[in-house]
């Protein structure tokens, strides 16, 4: 969904980033305002999941931390991915060390969850634009097929299913992960 905004009154990042936060959140990019769609049920249960095993591996070795939700502004855009992951050492921290309120660099690796009323072109176009600025990764999970497409500086994009292997963030030791792995956690039964 496109917020109406006219060509006359354009806002620029910073006016953007003045207007109040909406539930789900607004993203701006190419000059535009786009709110995102509301998480349902296979997209809320891919991001939490996804977030928490990129964690598990990880947090405790301090070498990565995957944030749902996080706006990241950075090169004249703030977007909101579904998830973004930071090596530890990039991790915007405050004066006191504690993390940072506001994150003006790109993701080291964006991960996005294709919703069903998502203009897939839209979702990766910010993908794109996170790898043109220094991301090192992004994936678009598309659950309506099972499949995840692989974005990668220098590279053209790459679709995986089944059981491929995933390319991780390299930080990242010791774990692989299918994408079968990924798909199998909307099974309930």
């Amino acid at each position: 969904m496109t917020l109406s905004i006219q060509p006359t009154t354009a806002l620029n990042v910073e006016e953007f980033l003045k207007l109040p936060e909406r539930k789900p959140a607004s993203e701006y990019f190419n000059r535009q305002i786009y709110q995102k769609p509301m998480p349902q049920g296979k997209h809320s249960t891919l991001q939490i999941e996804l977030a928490s095993a990129i964690n598990q591996v990880a947090k405790s070795k301090k070498l990565a931390y995957a944030f749902t939700e996080l706006r990241c502004t950075f090169s004249g855009f703030s977007i909101v991915p579904d998830i973004a992951v930071f090596e530890w050492p990039r991790i915007p921290l405050d004066a006191k060390g504690s993390i940072a309120n506001k994150f003006e660099i790109p993701p080291d690796w964006i991960i996005e969850i294709l919703s069903p009323e998502q203009s897939a072109n839209r979702v990766i176009r910010k993908i794109t634009f996170s790898i043109q600025n220094g991301a090192k990764l992004g994936w678009l999970l598309d659950s309506a097929d099972e499949s995840i497409m692989i974005f990668e500086p220098n590279k053209l994009p790459e679709l995986k299913e089944n059981q491929d292997i995933l390319p991780i963030l390299s930080v990242i030791e010791n774990w692989q992960l299918t994408v079968a792995d990924v798909f199998s956690w909307l099974s309930f039964i």
